[in-house]
């Protein structure tokens, strides 16, 4: 059985980079300076991508709040009829007063009052916590009626116990609630707060 293939992308080579994740195929990253200013045209928004222009705006509103990272996925129900799902990668870092990294986890979970579902993790990088919530558009989006959106969140405490990665998925797709939580799951188990990759310098050795 072969192992799954991932592309690096050269920002897992940056020497300031503190954080690294993989994800599955179907994400795209979206460049965060252009987000602040996107503008979706109506044949952007047309069949079958109808959900891109919330989607974006909502990311305008992330980024906003701190997002320091962000991709679209896109991806096929494939226990439905086969139309694309859309939903929003999130990366943000939270500053707190040093505590235990599962005291941090907990505590973040604790204070999501509208949790549907909470799962304690234990991590590769350590413990985190999956907090499920739902909720309903923001007014900025423009959707006109009343939508609802699933969000997960995996709060990851680095490894200072002084910061939190928090890693999100968000999709109007609430049906596929299950399916999101364990694709986030499988996200955040790739987390490491310590450079994974060979050295440049390894990797030259190795083809000698």
């Amino acid at each position: 059985m072969n192992g799954a293939r991932y592309v690096i992308d050269d920002s897992a080579r940056n020497v300031d980079a503190d954080i690294w994740f993989a994800l599955p195929p179907g994400f795209i990253p979206l460049p965060l300076q252009e987000l602040t200013t996107a503008e979706p045209e109506p044949a952007e928004t047309a069949a079958p991508l109808a959900g891109l222009g919330p989607v974006l705006r909502l990311a305008q509103l992330l980024l906003a709040a701190g997002a320091v990272h962000c991709c679209l996925g896109l991806h096929a129900d494939d226990e439905g009829d086969g139309s694309p799902l859309l939903s929003l990668y999130t990366l943000a870092w939270r500053d707190t007063e040093w505590a235990p990294r599962s005291v941090l986890a907990a505590r973040a979970a604790a204070g999501t009052d509208t949790a549907e579902c909470i799962e304690m993790l234990d991590l590769p990088c350590g413990p985190a916590a999956l907090v499920q919530t739902r909720m309903t558009a923001p007014p900025e989006l423009n959707l006109g009626a009343p939508c609802e959106l699933l969000q997960a969140t995996a709060y990851v405490p680095c490894v200072d116990g002084r910061r939190i990665a928090i890693l999100s998925l968000a999709t109007a797709s609430v049906t596929r609630a299950r399916q999101y939580r364990a694709l986030l799951k499988e996200i955040a188990g790739t987390v490491s707060f310590e450079n994974p990759l060979p050295d440049v310098a390894d990797d030259v050795s190795d083809k000698d």
